[in-house]
């Protein structure tokens, strides 16, 4: 198969193609940061996808990371693919060693996936009435959370207590959403769960998580929802019109 012409060069360090919106990016992103390794990240528009991005991604879809193999550039999708193989060439590792944990952190970084389609199913939802539907739908897979927090978190802030891990960068870019979200609202999103709220504060404030997103972010999402045309795009409108009065 003829080589991909890329409009940069992929050398020693590894690219990240990814999209400013993109949550699952967010997770290879910050696995990046926490392991500091140097790598460059480029943009792309998913509504107008470059012919290269077309040719190497089988999906369509970012996360992609760009890998040089010897003279070959390698391609890697999914974001907990992309994750796993940082884990397992980067230090430090952000995986439990023994492999029956490794194993349940990688169900809950599934299990952080569903949340994220749930949200998606929130701010897509046409009316209030399904809009409610939905947040009562996301409070209980975080009651669910909440209770495996309890169970094994322990006193450390993170998924699995003092160290930070994958699971905790699979998640941040869920409660991302939330943060966005809640002020436009007559009542928190997710509310009577405190070790969830703690875990969202801590991770809030983490470098890495920070980092992960552009300034501008709470800005482009409101106008992505608000272009949607849903329930809750609505609600960013009006809120936003009653604020320039």
């Amino acid at each position: 198969m003829k080589p991909v012409e890329l409009p940069f060069a992929v050398g020693d360090a590894p690219v990240l193609v990814s999209h400013a919106l993109c949550p699952y990016v967010q997770r290879a992103q910050i696995v990046l940061s926490e392991k500091r390794v140097p790598h460059q990240r480029i943009d792309i528009d998913l509504a107008d996808k470059p012919l290269w991005f077309r040719a190497l991604s089988p999906l369509g879809q970012t996360p992609m990371l760009l890998q040089r193999d010897g003279a070959a550039v390698v391609p890697l999708f999914e974001s907990a693919v992309i994750c796993d193989f940082l884990d397992e060439t980067q230090a430090p590792a952000l995986h439990p060693a023994a492999p029956l944990a490794r194993a349940r952190h990688r169900g809950w970084v599934e299990f952080a996936s569903a949340l994220l389609n749930q949200i998606g199913v929130l701010y897509s939802a046409p009316d209030e009435a399904a809009f409610e539907t939905a947040r009562t739908k996301l409070q209980d897979r975080c009651a669910t959370l909440e209770a495996e927090l309890a169970a094994h978190a322990g006193a450390g802030p993170w998924f699995g207590g003092a160290a930070f891990s994958i699971v905790d960068a699979a998640f941040a870019p869920a409660f991302r959403y939330v943060e966005v979200i809640e002020p436009v609202l007559d009542a928190p999103l997710v509310a009577g769960l405190p070790r969830l709220a703690a875990w969202r504060e801590a991770l809030a404030a983490r470098p890495s998580v920070r980092a992960a997103v552009a300034a501008d972010y709470p800005e482009r999402l409101r106008d992505f929802i608000v272009r949607r045309g849903s329930w809750l795009g609505r609600r960013f409108g009006a809120v936003a019109l009653n604020a320039g009065r």
